[in-house]
Protein backbone atom coordinates (compact mmCIF):
# COMPACT_ATOMS: atom_id res chain seq x y z
CA UNK A 1 0.00 0.00 0.00
CA UNK A 2 2.39 2.52 1.18
CA UNK A 3 4.93 1.63 -2.20
CA UNK A 4 1.74 2.30 -4.45
CA UNK A 5 0.75 5.81 -2.50
CA UNK A 6 4.51 7.04 -3.43
CA UNK A 7 4.31 5.48 -6.99
CA UNK A 8 1.10 7.73 -7.27
CA UNK A 9 2.86 10.56 -5.48
CA UNK A 10 5.96 10.04 -7.85
CA UNK A 11 3.83 10.04 -11.02
CA UNK A 12 1.78 13.21 -10.03
CA UNK A 13 4.57 15.32 -9.87
CA UNK A 14 5.06 17.72 -12.71
CA UNK A 15 7.78 16.77 -15.18
CA UNK A 16 11.12 18.75 -15.21
CA UNK A 17 14.50 18.43 -17.17
CA UNK A 18 15.20 18.87 -20.83
CA UNK A 19 13.35 15.76 -22.16
CA UNK A 20 10.36 16.67 -20.06
CA UNK A 21 8.64 18.03 -22.81
CA UNK A 22 9.14 15.15 -25.58
CA UNK A 23 7.48 12.80 -22.37
CA UNK A 24 10.37 10.38 -22.54
CA UNK A 25 12.79 10.86 -19.58
CA UNK A 26 14.29 7.62 -19.85
CA UNK A 27 18.30 6.64 -19.73
CA UNK A 28 19.88 5.02 -22.18
CA UNK A 29 22.89 4.02 -20.12
CA UNK A 30 25.45 1.38 -21.23
CA UNK A 31 24.14 -0.97 -18.44
CA UNK A 32 20.92 -1.40 -20.21
CA UNK A 33 22.35 -2.08 -23.72
CA UNK A 34 23.72 -5.52 -21.69
CA UNK A 35 20.62 -6.68 -20.65
CA UNK A 36 18.42 -8.26 -23.68
CA UNK A 37 14.97 -10.29 -23.35
CA UNK A 38 15.66 -13.51 -26.04
CA UNK A 39 13.54 -13.40 -29.02
CA UNK A 40 13.68 -16.96 -30.45
CA UNK A 41 15.61 -19.77 -31.12
CA UNK A 42 17.70 -18.11 -33.80
CA UNK A 43 18.21 -14.77 -31.54
CA UNK A 44 19.11 -17.20 -28.95
CA UNK A 45 21.57 -18.76 -30.80
CA UNK A 46 23.00 -15.44 -32.29
CA UNK A 47 23.41 -13.14 -29.06
CA UNK A 48 24.29 -16.32 -26.52
CA UNK A 49 25.65 -19.39 -28.19
CA UNK A 50 27.48 -17.01 -30.75
CA UNK A 51 28.25 -14.12 -28.44
CA UNK A 52 32.24 -13.38 -28.60
CA UNK A 53 31.44 -11.91 -24.40
CA UNK A 54 30.03 -14.42 -21.48
CA UNK A 55 26.76 -14.07 -21.44
CA UNK A 56 24.61 -14.78 -18.01
CA UNK A 57 21.27 -16.72 -19.17
CA UNK A 58 18.64 -16.12 -16.99
CA UNK A 59 15.39 -18.55 -16.87
CA UNK A 60 12.29 -17.32 -15.48
CA UNK A 61 8.50 -17.14 -15.99
CA UNK A 62 6.51 -13.83 -15.09
CA UNK A 63 4.38 -16.04 -12.32
CA UNK A 64 7.52 -16.81 -10.38
CA UNK A 65 8.24 -14.71 -7.29
CA UNK A 66 11.78 -15.55 -6.59
CA UNK A 67 12.44 -14.61 -10.33
CA UNK A 68 11.26 -11.34 -10.04
CA UNK A 69 13.24 -10.79 -7.02
CA UNK A 70 16.57 -11.80 -8.69
CA UNK A 71 16.16 -10.45 -11.58
CA UNK A 72 16.37 -6.90 -11.06
CA UNK A 73 19.16 -7.90 -8.69
CA UNK A 74 20.56 -9.60 -11.14
CA UNK A 75 20.36 -7.02 -14.12
CA UNK A 76 22.49 -4.39 -11.50
CA UNK A 77 25.38 -6.51 -11.27
CA UNK A 78 25.50 -7.33 -14.72
CA UNK A 79 25.12 -3.50 -15.19
CA UNK A 80 28.06 -2.97 -13.18
CA UNK A 81 30.70 -5.30 -15.11
CA UNK A 82 30.68 -2.26 -17.36
CA UNK A 83 30.02 -4.58 -20.73
CA UNK A 84 32.62 -7.28 -19.59
CA UNK A 85 29.40 -9.62 -19.61
CA UNK A 86 25.62 -9.92 -21.51
CA UNK A 87 22.27 -10.96 -19.69
CA UNK A 88 19.61 -12.38 -21.84
CA UNK A 89 16.14 -13.37 -20.07
CA UNK A 90 14.32 -16.42 -21.31
CA UNK A 91 10.86 -16.61 -20.46
CA UNK A 92 10.14 -20.37 -20.15
CA UNK A 93 6.50 -20.60 -21.18
CA UNK A 94 7.19 -18.04 -24.10
CA UNK A 95 10.22 -20.78 -25.25
CA UNK A 96 9.89 -24.03 -23.68
CA UNK A 97 12.05 -25.67 -26.60
CA UNK A 98 15.09 -23.38 -24.63
CA UNK A 99 14.17 -24.67 -21.47
CA UNK A 100 14.19 -27.78 -22.16
CA UNK A 101 17.31 -28.37 -24.17
CA UNK A 102 19.14 -26.49 -21.22
CA UNK A 103 17.49 -28.62 -18.95
CA UNK A 104 15.62 -26.06 -16.78
CA UNK A 105 13.43 -28.19 -14.28
CA UNK A 106 12.74 -25.26 -12.34
CA UNK A 107 13.01 -21.19 -12.04
CA UNK A 108 15.19 -19.08 -11.44
CA UNK A 109 17.54 -21.12 -13.17
CA UNK A 110 20.36 -19.06 -14.17
CA UNK A 111 23.15 -20.46 -16.55
CA UNK A 112 26.89 -18.90 -17.27
CA UNK A 113 27.98 -19.96 -21.04
CA UNK A 114 31.01 -18.84 -22.65
CA UNK A 115 31.66 -19.76 -26.94
CA UNK A 116 28.08 -21.28 -26.34
CA UNK A 117 29.20 -23.78 -23.53
CA UNK A 118 27.31 -23.96 -20.37
CA UNK A 119 30.58 -23.57 -17.21
CA UNK A 120 28.13 -22.87 -14.81
CA UNK A 121 25.04 -22.68 -13.06
CA UNK A 122 22.77 -22.36 -10.35
CA UNK A 123 18.92 -22.59 -9.75
CA UNK A 124 16.73 -20.70 -7.28
CA UNK A 125 17.40 -17.12 -5.64
CA UNK A 126 20.87 -15.95 -4.54
CA UNK A 127 21.95 -12.73 -2.22
CA UNK A 128 24.61 -10.13 -4.39
CA UNK A 129 27.53 -11.27 -2.76
CA UNK A 130 26.89 -14.46 -4.45
CA UNK A 131 25.82 -13.19 -7.76
CA UNK A 132 29.12 -11.06 -7.39
CA UNK A 133 31.27 -14.03 -7.10
CA UNK A 134 29.11 -16.01 -9.82
CA UNK A 135 30.14 -13.35 -12.11
CA UNK A 136 33.72 -12.81 -11.26
CA UNK A 137 33.93 -16.62 -12.26
CA UNK A 138 32.24 -15.93 -15.32
CA UNK A 139 34.17 -12.88 -16.28
CA UNK A 140 37.57 -14.51 -14.87
CA UNK A 141 37.94 -11.53 -12.59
Amino acid sequence: MAQRLALQRLLSLPARGPLASHGRAFGTSPGRRSTFNVQDGSDFQDRVVNSPKPVVVDFHAQWCGPCKILGPRLEKLVAKQEGKVLMAKVDIDDHTDLAIEYEVSAVPTVLAMKNGDVVDKFVGIKDEDQLEAFLKKLIGA
